[in-house]
This record gives structure tokens, C-alpha cells and sequence, in this order.
């Protein structure tokens, strides 16, 4: 198979786009080239792309996956409350077999020792991944309000018939 060549048609084409203020991805997007290309191109040509909305969208990244993070604790900590809670009631033992394949059951004030055993360290391992989600997150929470004030900031520098293009 032959390699492909970036034609002088597909530079100008490139040209054209990044004129419009697409990005190195929405380029390589739109010609179906890799961004790799485009951004080797654009070096070439001595232009430059605008780093800063990748900027914003890396920090919005970061900030959604706080969110995650913090929603997966929530769930964590609320499956070993559960977890704990059932441990507090009857619990039921049964059987299935025997030669008349029959089912048999009773009702214990109480969970066997091994299964209180067994639901206190599982839920001890659900508060421990929570508390280590959660030590990671604070550290987002702060960096995702800096990011909202400095969102607030380049809207409030904008004239008020501009709108900025998000995604490319």
C-alpha cells in the first residue's frame, strides 16, 4: 500500500481551517489525518494553535472526575452502612437437599460469628477506599473552583457580541 501524501491541495485545505480557529484535533478530524500530522504541518508553516481552550477542557475533565470520584465514596460509604445495618437484625440460615431434596430453614438472633467477622472487614475496606477517594477529590474540589473563577473571568472580558466556539 503507498503512503499517503499531505498534498498541497490538503495543506490549503489545513490552511483554511486553521484560519477559522479549528483546532489541531478538529483539523485532523475534519481531513482524516492524524492530529500528529497536522501538528507537524502547523510547525512547519510556523503557526501555532491556541492551547487554551485544550486548557479548559483538561481542567473540566479534572473536575468531572472529581464529581465521579466523589459520587463513588457517597456509594461506597452507603453500601457499608447496608452492610453494617444487616448485621444488626435475625439472620437466616437454610438448606437445600437431603434425600427427599427438601428445603429446610432457621431463623438465629443473630449473624454467625464469621459473618459479622466477614461484614466488619468489608465494610472497613469500603471506608477505607472512601476516605482515600475522598482525600484525592479536596485537592480537585479546590482546583475546580479556581477554574470556575477563572472561567467567570475571561466571560466577563468578552464583548457582548462574541461567543466562544467549545469543542474544536
Amino acid at each position: 500500500m503507498a503512503a499517503r501524501t499531505f498534498s498541497p491541495e490538503m495543506r490549503a485545505e489545513a490552511k483554511r481551517l486553521y484560519d477559522e480557529g479549528f483546532g489541531c484535533n478538529a483539523i485532523a478530524k475534519q481531513l482524516d489525518w492524524s492530529p500528529a500530522t497536522i501538528s507537524k504541518w502547523a510547525k512547519d508553516e510556523g503557526l501555532q494553535f491556541d492551547r487554551s481552550q485544550t486548557a479548559l477542557a483538561v481542567r473540566a475533565h479534572t473536575i468531572d472526575l472529581a464529581e465521579s470520584r466523589l459520587e463513588l465514596a457517597r456509594k461506597m460509604q452507603v453500601a457499608a452502612h447496608d452492610l453494617l445495618d444487616s448485621l444488626d437484625g435475625n439472620y437466616l440460615v437454610y438448606n437445600f437437599g437431603g434425600k427427599d431434596n427438601d428445603y429446610n430453614e432457621h431463623v438465629l438472633d443473630k449473624p454467625p460469628v464469621e459473618v459479622i467477622r466477614s461484614g466488619i472487614v468489608t465494610a472497613g475496606i469500603a471506608f477505607d477506599k472512601a476516605t482515600k477517594v475522598l482525600e484525592k477529590t479536596n485537592d480537585g474540589i479546590g482546583r475546580a473552583e479556581s477554574l470556575v473563577d477563572h472561567l467567570e473571568q475571561f466571560f466577563d472580558r468578552l464583548p457582548e457580541d462574541e461567543t466562544p466556539v467549545v469543542g474544536e
